[in-house]
């Protein structure tokens, strides 16, 4: 629910080492409008190349809310393979404008007033369902894993990449505004499993929160704190034990468009994320 928790320094750094490290097959989904996993894969450059040929997530959404019969390009035209030059991590790139409220919208009360009994909302937790599912159902069997990386807040595609969902990751910082976003969050996972209750229930659960330091000064003091309160909210087994240490390279890296973990191997953030992704994998079910 919290903005610069460290979301997609999260994202990249977990999808590249699971795909450098452990011989992984991963795909990361840009679902924030912010790009910032893109931009922290590819060049702006880069990107601005892509957009103009429309092989970014946007173009997968019209597909959906506006079917063309005569579209041309699919997933696997879009998908950006051997992204920064690592074997098994791809990149599905985000937009600047992803979708239009007012068309969705309007959509989905055409097709509530379609049926016997319109009932927007039922036609709506449908869309929610399906719409990223449906995205990426083509290429699912080609990936062990499909990392997204969501906007902060709660919208449409952060609701729908979650219900296409298996786990969730909880980043954080041991700050007080930071717990209450998770809370925020948990609520509304909790009300969104109910509200898909009736249909086909979600199986999705938290595998876990990790701990992105904020660095010293006037909130250290507030950190046993901050654990305390988070003890009292997840057990033990949903807290990583690896945590990632405030360390400049990571911002550096993001300015060279890369994942600390390649541009900068020896640096405290890279190891702490190395030594996640084996603490990821270990708590993932045989």
């Amino acid at each position: 629910m919290k903005g610069g928790v460290g979301k997609t320094t999260l994202t990249v750094n977990l999808a590249t080492c699971l795909a450098k490290n452990h011989g992984k097959r991963v795909l990361v989904l840009d679902l924030d409008a912010q790009i910032s996993a893109t931009l922290s894969l590819m060049s702006p450059h880069e990107f601005a190349q892509t957009r103009k040929k429309r092989r970014t997530l946007s173009y997968l959404l019209d597909n959906i809310i506006q079917p063309n019969p005569y579209s041309k390009l699919d997933i696997h035209d879009i998908i950006q393979p051997y992204i920064c030059g690592i074997e098994g991590l791809d990149l599905l790139p985000g937009d600047l404008e992803l979708y239009d409220e007012y068309i969705v919208s309007e959509m989905l009360h055409k097709q509530a007033a379609m049926v016997d009994n319109p009932d927007f909302e039922t036609v709506w937790n449908h869309f929610e369902r399906v719409l990223i599912q449906k995205i990426l159902e083509p290429v699912l069997e080609h990936y062990h894993f499909v990392i997204m990386d969501c906007a902060p807040g709660y919208n449409l595609l952060t609701r729908s990449g979650l219900s296409a969902s298996n786990y969730y990751l909880l980043p954080a910082r041991p700050e007080p505004l930071s717990v209450v976003g998770m809370q925020l969050l948990e609520r509304r996972i909790a009300k969104l499993k109910e509200s898909h209750q009736n249909n086909q229930p979600l199986n999705l659960n938290l595998l876990g929160v990790v701990f992105i330091s904020s660095g010293g000064g006037l909130l250290s003091r507030y950190y046993n704190r901050v654990m305390r309160r988070v003890q009292a909210d997840f057990s033990a087994e949903k807290l990583f034990k690896t945590s990632i240490p405030m360390d400049v390279n990571v911002a550096k890296a993001v300015d060279n468009f890369m994942p600390v973990v390649t541009s900068m191997p020896n640096s405290s953030g890279s190891k702490a994320f190395i030594k996640l992704a084996e603490e990821f994998l270990s708590k993932l079910p045989s």
